[in-house]
């Protein structure tokens, strides 16, 4: 039969293996979470640009309007 030392020893290595397995799962989950959190990040900026093109758009606009009226002063028109 196993001794008392024994079974304390092989109930210590058992607990230290479900710590440190439970650890690894903690951090696998911790990491699984980032990733999601970044992937929702992703999906909402792939989102956005939508608005920034249209600004962008009014933007030209108006430069193509400065454009013209510096091109008019350059030809001596009254703009």
């Amino acid at each position: 039969m196993m001794g008392a030392e024994s079974i304390l020893a092989i109930g210590i290595l058992s607990l230290a293996g479900l710590v440190v397995a439970t650890i690894a799962a903690l951090k696998g989950w911790q990491g699984w979470l980032e990733l999601k959190k970044m992937e929702l990040a992703g999906a909402s900026h792939e989102r956005e640009p939508s608005a920034p093109v249209a600004g962008g758009r009014i933007e030209i606009a108006d430069l193509r309007e400065r454009v013209r009226k510096l091109e008019a002063i350059a030809a001596g028109i009254d703009y």
